[in-house]
């Protein structure tokens, strides 16, 4: 299933991967489940509190995860995943990324090199195989 995301959601994604740079970057993505896919109507940025590794690694303060959640529910909405950042590397997921992701969430990454945002990928990971997929991106130029 596609991840939907607005032009301007893209560009902030986009925008926080070199903001943060060269560190990971992290955050929420806001929405709905449809038919048609993960249908996002807000992206939220959150900390990365890994402090031993921020380059390569990231991770999202529980109480921050739920503190999102609760606050998008509060919406009729619910966090349909995440998104993150990969400095000076593919937008591909790690072994790290994979040991600690949920089924049934999208997980976009975006590349980073040199402070400049390149591919955006968005993963699955397969509640039978314990394996990421590739699920595509939609972008709606209509913002």
């Amino acid at each position: 299933m596609p991840l939907i995301l607005t032009a301007e959601q893209d560009k902030a994604i986009r925008a926080h991967g070199s903001e943060d740079y060269p560190h990971e970057c992290c955050g929420f993505l806001i929405g709905k489940q449809s038919p048609e896919g993960a249908v996002v109507e807000k992206t939220q940025r959150a900390g990365n509190t890994r402090d031993d590794s921020p380059r390569n690694r990231f991770e999202i303060d529980p109480a921050d995860l739920f503190r999102a959640d609760r606050a998008a529910r509060a919406e009729g909405l619910g966090v349909v995943g995440f998104y993150h950042s990969h400095p000076d590397a593919p937008a591909r997921p790690s072994n790290f990324d994979r040991e600690r992701a949920w089924p049934g969430y999208c997980y976009a990454i975006v590349s980073v090199a040199h402070g400049e945002p390149q591919e955006m990928t968005n993963w699955r990971l397969d509640d039978e195989t314990g394996q990421f997929t590739p699920d595509p991106i939609a972008v709606d130029a209509q913002d």
